[in-house]
């Protein structure tokens, strides 16, 4: 099962329909609101939400050791021109476009209230394959038309077991690792995919901290996912009233029909 939105909380919607419109081509769904916007990004939808408290409230830490979300990732073409045009626009970067690992071509900047993404370019080659039909459903989704979300990404504590709870739960499969042989703090990443969208999940072998979720706050709220909703762990509740379960490691969503 996919995720199927991502909620995005931010101090003005109309500014950040227009940064998503214009530098990711998302498609507007809807009539926006002041207080809300729905973008359509191919595979999911990204769900702008207005809140009062900007990016200094938020205590999310662009340091990848901090478990829970990471990032939100965007699959793409002509990754470097886009990057060109955010960089013209006096967008922040976290990482300039460079050659990862997995022979694919990245980039990481922030959107208006510091929610940080990332566009990919390529078809990862990964280290291991681990289900090589998830791998192939990847691949058959070709190069994009336009941006599409690909992932979020998630620091955890352990992979078997944050793989066997949303294989579990929500039918994603472990479909292969990619591995940082030249990071000190033994850096792994895992590839949970479900549907057309992908759990990327971080692993390091070095102590991590924790955060609770900010429902309230610019910044990432939550992924919606396709299910059921879980009995065995932490609910929190959105302004907006919907619960919102939160896993082990800090990582937060909600659940709703595949419909």
């Amino acid at each position: 099962m996919p995720i199927k939105n991502v909620v995005v909380n931010c101090t003005d919607v109309q500014r950040s329909v227009e940064y998503y419109t214009k530098f990711l081509e998302l498609r507007v769904v809807g009539e926006p609101t002041p207080q809300r916007a729905v973008l359509d990004a191919v595979t999911a939808t990204i769900e702008l939400r207005a809140v009062g408290n900007g990016r200094d409230q938020s205590t999310w830490s662009p340091d990848d050791l901090q478990k829970g979300f990471r990032h939100i990732g965007f699959k793409v073409d002509r990754l470097d021109e886009r990057a060109d045009v955010l960089k013209a626009a006096g967008v922040e970067f976290k990482l300039d476009p460079l050659d990862a690992e997995g022979e694919v071509r990245i980039c990481f900047f922030y959107d208006p209230d510091g929610t940080l993404l990332e566009m990919i370019q390529g078809d990862l080659q990964y280290a291991a394959v681990l289900d090589a039909d998830g791998v192939a459903r990847e691949r058959a989704l070709g190069v994009p038309r336009r941006p599409r979300l690909d992932h979020v990404a998630v620091t955890i504590e352990d992979r078997a077991a944050t793989s066997d709870y949303y294989h579990e739960h929500y039918g994603f499969s472990f479909i292969g690792t990619i591995e940082q042989p030249h990071d000190q703090r033994g850096f792994s990443i895992g590839y949970l995919k479900g549907g057309d969208t992908v759990l990327e999940v971080f692993t390091y072998e070095v102590d991590k901290t924790s955060r609770e979720p900010q429902l309230d706050v610019a910044g990432f709220a939550y992924a919606e996912l396709a299910g059921d909703p879980p009995t065995d762990l932490t609910t929190a509740t959105a302004p907006d009233g919907t619960s919102v379960y939160v896993d082990p490691d800090g990582f937060a969503f909600a659940v709703g029909s595949e419909a």
